[in-house]
């Protein structure tokens, strides 16, 4: 199951994609935690693009999420920047650059992704869901 959201290059629209997420994970059965994870990270990753790059052509960010196999995948896509997104490593007293550092803890995977002008940041994290009352995962393996 998939969802893909175009945004406004604005703030406000960390709020709608976290929501948005939250709302198909839930309808889908992820496990709740599972859910905070993924919001967490597609914050991250939309704050960046927010922060760090130009919209889309379109003056938008595109929002995207796939889950199959008690995983998701998240994805923010936008104009470029001058500079590649990488994970920082800030002195404590530092006031901001620990975004994709979270990211790179919280998910199995990320990366960067071009195609002409757009640059897209995903993320692949564990996502089990709930089958009668159980997480799937633990389920299958007990």
């Amino acid at each position: 199951m998939s969802s893909v959201v175009m945004l406004p290059y604005a703030l406000s629209s960390v709020a709608v994609a976290r929501q948005r997420l939250c709302t198909d994970l839930q309808e889908w059965g992820v496990f709740a935690t599972a859910i905070d994870d993924a919001v967490l990270v597609v914050s991250e990753l939309l704050s960046n693009a927010l922060r760090h790059a130009r919209p889309l052509t379109s003056g938008m960010v595109r929002v995207a999420w796939l889950w199959s196999d008690d995983h998701v995948e998240v994805a923010v896509s936008d104009g470029g920047a001058a500079t590649e997104p990488r994970a920082g490593r800030p002195t404590l007293s530092s006031l901001g650059g620990r975004g994709l550092g979270i990211v790179e803890y919280v998910a199995e995977s990320w990366g960067v992704r071009h195609d002409g002008e757009t640059t897209t940041v995903w993320a692949v994290l564990p996502a089990p869901h709930i089958v009668n009352g159980q997480v799937a995962a633990f389920k299958e393996a007990g």
